[in-house]
């Protein structure tokens, strides 16, 4: 990701360098809509991109799978760092990584899958993680969902058939409070953390604002999974900062200015120099405005 920086704190400068980034581009969508320069739909990560790098910075892109969702930029962008192939994509070019025919939500590259179906991903990411499990190569497969998805049923579904086959598929669930326009407590009788343990899975609820605790319970679950190839749940607290999909969003805006505080960037540049953040900052900004230049965007 850009120039490599050495610190004593190197962990952590490169998961905010990837944050970072991942946040440029959104905003950068956003503006390109508004610019015109988009059509159809887009859902940014934004305010949620600890939750991506710190899952995808714990697994192995070349024998763990991904399956995303329709807010899975972050995740794309964690996995693959192929922003050029992206915003090609999603500007419907023919040398998008889908040939521009997958838009914003379906994309699929290398071990990466996700399409535009609210959980519709979970049961395909069992299927995966079935054949992982016969492959016997210590692969897992990793489904993100939303806590708007854990309304639907196929979810619940998949979850029975990965705890009674005893298969490698941790689902990671970014509880961002809010379903659209639907706060999660409008949608859900009871605790959504529950949802998983019912079916025997363990589950781990972090702070999904703090990148390194989101990268350390992750990594500690994989190498469990590696040992014993069983299904695992990640429940990580986060908060959606932007809207929906582009500038649908009803919330107050105190609301958003409270949680807006807790900014998982903001969490990391407390302890990161001021000198580091700068240089980590501009890198992101220089290779976000090459981007654009190579589209004539800029």
């Amino acid at each position: 990701m850009g120039e490599a920086i050495f610190i004593m704190n190197s962990d952590l400068v490169i998961l905010y360098e990837k944050m970072f980034l991942i946040r440029l581009f959104e905003e950068t969508l956003l503006n390109l809509f508004s610019l015109g320069h988009l059509r159809g739909t887009v859902h940014t990560c934004i305010g949620q991109e600890a939750c991506a790098v710190g899952v995808v910075s714990a697994i192995d892109p070349k024998r763990d799978t991904l399956c995303s969702n329709h807010r899975g930029h972050g995740h794309f962008l964690a996995f693959t760092d192929d922003t050029d192939g992206l915003l090609k994509e999603i500007l419907g070019l023919a040398s998008g990584i889908c040939g521009g025919k997958g838009g914003s939500q379906h994309l699929h590259v290398n071990n990466f899958y996700s399409n535009g179906i609210l959980g519709g991903m979970v049961p395909i990411a069992t299927g995966i993680a079935l054949s992982q499990k016969f492959a016997a190569k210590d692969g897992i497969s990793v489904v993100f969902v939303g806590d708007g998805a854990m309304s639907e049923g196929v979810i619940y579904e998949a979850l029975n058939i990965a705890s009674l086959w005893q298969l490698p598929l941790l689902l990671v669930i970014e509880h961002n409070q809010i379903a659209q326009s639907t706060p999660w407590n409008l949608e859900h009788g009871s605790a959504i953390e529950g949802r998983p343990i019912s079916f025997g899975i363990p589950t781990e609820t972090v702070d999904g604002n703090d990148v390194q605790a989101v990268y350390a319970s992750t990594k500690t679950i994989v190498d469990n999974m590696r040992q014993d190839s069983k299904p695992r749940c990640l429940l990580l607290n986060t908060y959606r900062l932007g809207p929906h999909s582009k500038g649908d969003d009803y919330r107050c805006i105190t609301e958003i200015s409270f949680h807006q505080t807790n900014d998982p960037l903001k969490r990391a540049e407390t302890v990161l120099s001021e000198n580091v953040k700068t240089r980590i900052q501009t890198l992101c900004q220089t290779r976000i405005n090459h981007m654009l230049e190579n589209f004539s965007l800029l």
